[in-house]
């Protein structure tokens, strides 16, 4: 189908460089020429509350990158707090800070009373002029991001306030043109999260023979024969009679004083090479660093510290900049990086997880975590026997990976291709099924690192 999509007959200059030529029948208009009300700011309030009476609190960190509602980030506001900021089904909610400038949500039908944080833009759009789906699909776009790094460049501070969005110039399609570009992008979105998933299993499994070869040698060690002792510890059982026990902290040197942790808008005016390291991924490329040395860096808080087969601790070296939410390790001379990373992520962390509403391993807990040290030779031994024994699984795995990107960049491409009148998708809209719910991308959990209270110079509202 896909292949099948042609170009419209007949095209006009959108008068916008990074729209290009759009249909001789669409439109091309400011937002602000398309909403019911002027765009909103939400609350400048924290996200303290958890009570399910109250409006439901809805932040960056709610929804994913491809507009989906996640409910682990559950928070509230109470009645009078959110009174001002309420939101309706329908309204498109639109983030203004940094990195995650650009990511959209569309309220859903069946959330009941909700309101929306200061980071947020609330965009009610006149539905006689505008399909809410077709504006989350157009912020989806690369015509959108080529937009947003325009604002970008011309501002010292990579945020799209409430007077940007307003002035966004989108093609608009007639209304019942949207509704098909919109049935259209579902469709295609249901079968690349069916072909994404798919993969992601075979991932899944390759990791799971991956993570069986490295358990086994660095609880067992490499040979078979070697007579076993008693560890002590539940999770590890019986380790070979020369190794020993000790607490992480008599193995480590603790670093945690040394990070800083940057927010979005930060970030956004610090792009450059070096990792900007989170929780349990690098997030981010900025052009300065806090550490030069072989690491291990530890989940303190968003890790996936019960999801098994999920790494929260890596070993590292060379330039990053590591934020607050991950413990930073440098190892003594009892033990490698790359063997304690190893050790870390087999931990049962059970009995060292604190925190309510996130799980949280303190320094203190961190610290009386028991980890198996072998000589270091056999610990060399150990790396070098798993560097071959998991190369092929990793370089399938890395395949695989390459393969979604691709398959996502295509997507991102077709949505723009579509929203911006360069593909004709009509006809085959036309005899596609209506797609009530989308199975997702990317399960991917981002950890957005903003405090959600936004400059109150710019928290008020902007005329249309």
């Amino acid at each position: 189908m896909i292949d099948g999509l042609r170009p419209f007959p007949e095209s006009k200059p959108s008068g916008v460089p990074w729209l290009g030529d759009v249909p001789a029948h669409w439109d091309v208009r400011r937002l602000k020429r398309c909403l019911n009300e002027p765009l909103r700011y939400g609350a400048n309030a924290a996200a303290e509350h958890r009570n399910p009476d109250w409006p439901r609190y809805f932040r960056i960190t709610d929804f994913t990158k491809d507009g989906r509602l996640r409910e682990g980030t559950y928070r509230s506001l109470p009645p009078e707090a959110a009174a001002e900021y309420l939101v309706e089904a329908g309204d498109v909610l639109l983030a203004r800070s940094g990195a995650t400038a650009g990511k959209a949500f569309i309220v859903p039908s069946d959330i009941g009373r909700a309101c929306h944080a200061g980071y947020l833009i609330k965009a009610r759009v006149d539905r006689a002029i505008i399909d809410p789906k077709y504006l989350f699909y157009f912020a989806q776009s690369s015509a959108f991001a080529g937009w947003r790094n325009i604002e970008f460049i011309q501002s010292t501070i990579p945020n799209i306030n409430a007077e940007k969005y307003s002035n966004l110039t989108l093609s608009l399609p007639p209304l019942d043109e949207q509704r098909l570009i919109v049935r259209f992008l579902d469709w295609h979105g249901a079968q690349t999260a069916k072909l994404v998933r798919a993969k992601k299993k075979i991932i899944a499994l390759l990791n799971e023979q991956k993570q069986s070869i490295i358990h086994r040698a660095v609880t067992r060690g490499l040979d078979p024969n070697a007579k076993l002792k008693p560890s002590g510890i539940p999770w590890l059982g019986d380790v070979p009679e020369g190794w020993t026990i000790a607490h992480l902290r008599y193995l480590t040197r603790c670093l945690d004083g040394k990070r800083v942790p940057l927010n979005g808008t930060q970030r956004g005016a610090m792009q450059g090479e070096y990792p900007y390291w989170g929780a349990n991924r690098i997030f981010d490329h900025i052009n300065a660093w806090l550490f030069d040395a072989p690491l291990v860096l530890l989940g303190e808080d968003g890790a996936p510290f019960f999801d098994i087969g999920k790494d929260v601790a890596f070993a590292v070296k060379g330039k990053i900049w590591v934020n607050n939410h991950a413990h930073i390790l440098r190892c003594g001379p009892r033990i490698t990086t790359k063997f304690l990373s190893y050790a870390l992520n087999f931990v049962d962390y059970r009995n060292f997880i604190s925190g309510s509403t996130r799980d949280k391993l303190t320094q203190q807990a961190m610290g009386s975590i028991p980890i198996q040290v072998p000589q270091l030779s056999e610990q060399q031994s150990i790396i070098a026997y798993l560097s071959v024994a998991t190369s092929e699984l990793v370089a399938t795995t890395n395949q695989i990976q390459r393969e979604i990107a691709l398959i996502q960049e295509f997507r991102t491409r077709l949505i723009a291709d579509v929203v911006t009148g360069k593909l004709d998708v009509r006809a085959a809209a036309a005899s596609l099924p209506e797609v009530t719910e989308i199975e997702p991308v990317d399960d991917l959990a981002e950890v957005d690192d903003l405090e959600e209270v936004p400059d109150d110079a710019e928290n008020e509202e902007v005329a249309a």
